[in-house]
């Protein structure tokens, strides 16, 4: 029995015997063995490819600053948000979107309560593609293209019908399978006048990152108007700029640090 077993599910043939039609009930368990035999070989095939992929553990890793922020950069308002990948493996042909849901009213009067809206981001390379190799920083202009344009810091409290929704999608470099994390900001979560601090630190030649620092943000002059009255009226950036200069200036001592290996984690981070 144990040999029919065999021959059977790998398919080797029969020896000297063999099921012939003088014995319909070996012909049903030949049956039965085929069928058992291809759905063991389906769920070991399975356990096997979920046990390699684990794309969703892969996006566990792909992680997003708790708030965004809005500051001047480049002379106009931004939106911005960190983005970082905590493994050494690389996300290859990474790309990140971002779209704004809000509640909106047609000239017709149609009421549209989820109304989606796709907006540019730009990084240091420009485009939507990123190379992860450390935390960037992704920025989105809000000139007069964007939905962004006449949000006020007025506007930024829980009771604000609007969430921008950040998409990042790659294909994860040791399994080849695609992978995508998302998040949210919620009006509340959108913090005006703040801007990141600095992660990447060279030491020795090298560089390490500080992730226990990913989403620390410092208070920054902005103007506090949208952007479409700063477009309006430009010398309000003016003044503002006129005004942070002429602040003290403050010595800050720097810290020695020990050497760490190249784009290192903290451990602080990891707890």
């Amino acid at each position: 029995a144990f040999l029919f077993s065999i021959e059977v599910q790998v398919t080797i043939g029969f020896g000297g015997r063999m099921v012939t039609e003088e014995c319909p009930l070996a012909i049903l368990i030949l049956i039965v063995q085929n069928i058992v035999g291809l759905m063991i070989n389906a769920i070991m095939l399975g356990c096997i490819f979920m046990k390699t992929a684990q794309a969703h553990r892969r996006a566990e890793t792909l992680i997003f600053s708790k708030h965004a922020v809005i500051a001047v950069r480049h002379g106009r308002l931004c939106f911005m948000l960190r983005v970082g990948d905590l493994r050494k493996s690389m996300i290859i042909s990474a790309t990140i979107h971002m779209q704004v849901v809000r509640k909106t009213t047609s000239p017709e009067g149609e009421v549209v309560p989820l109304h989606q809206v796709d907006i540019p981001m730009e990084n240091g390379v420009g485009g939507n593609s990123i190379f992860l190799v450390a935390p960037l920083i992704i920025y989105h202009v809000i000139d007069a293209n964007s939905p962004l344009y006449d949000l006020a810091p007025t506007d930024l409290h829980h009771h604000q019908d609007l969430e921008i929704i950040v998409i990042l999608e790659g294909v994860v470099e040791t399994t080849g399978i695609t992978t995508q994390a998302r998040t949210s900001y919620l009006a509340d979560e959108i913090l005006w006048g703040q801007r990141f601090v600095p992660i990447v630190a060279e030491e020795d030649g090298r560089y390490s990152v500080d992730y226990s620092k990913f989403g620390n943000t410092i208070k920054v002059p902005t103007p506090l108007c949208t952007a479409r009255q700063l477009d309006e009226d430009r010398s309000l950036l003016d003044a503002l700029t006129l005004a942070s200069s002429r602040g003290p200036l403050r010595k800050r001592s720097v810290a020695v640090a020990k050497t760490k290996p190249k784009f290192s984690i903290s451990p602080d981070s990891l707890s």
